[in-house]
């Protein structure tokens, strides 16, 4: 299970518009000279991410992109949902519960996969763009690594 370097590039990009929030509205052009990534790719981010209502965009002079909600308000698990759709471990369908598996070991191994996708979604939601740039500005310790 991993997130896609589409999920990362839209937290990257919202992690920016975070850190920089007196720039606004942040064109995409330095939005990607800030955090190195390529433009083009980050544009169609960008859209995916104003559709969740992450985002707003103003066109023109001066246009570019704002944080739609607070930092605080804006979990990673909804930056990843925007651009990946949801978060699970692979689409095999739910476990029988009443012990009527079709195929040896089939079941537990659905509810191993289910509980891993929950765990991860879990995690993501339990961290803001806020305390990502907490981190970042050294104001809060890094995340342990898990064991």
């Amino acid at each position: 299970m991993k997130v896609s370097t589409r999920g990362d590039y839209a937290c990257r990009a919202l992690l920016s518009l975070t850190l920089h929030p007196d720039e606004t509205p942040t064109a995409v052009r330095d939005i990607a000279e800030r955090t190195g990534l390529p433009q083009p790719y980050l544009e169609q981010i960008l859209l995916a991410l104003k559709g969740a209502g992450l985002v707003r965009s103003k066109r023109g002079v001066g246009g570019g992109y704002v944080l739609a909600r607070d930092p605080a308000e804006i979990t990673l698990a909804q930056i990843v949902s925007a651009v990946d759709g949801p978060i699970v471990v692979g689409d095999f369908g739910e476990p029988h519960q009443n012990g009527a598996c079709d195929h040896e070991g089939q079941c537990v191994l659905l509810a191993v996969w289910a509980d891993a996708g929950s765990r991860m979604r879990s995690l993501l939601e339990g961290r803001t763009l806020a305390d990502v740039a907490a981190i970042t500005r050294g104001a809060a310790p890094w995340p342990e690594p898990a064991r």
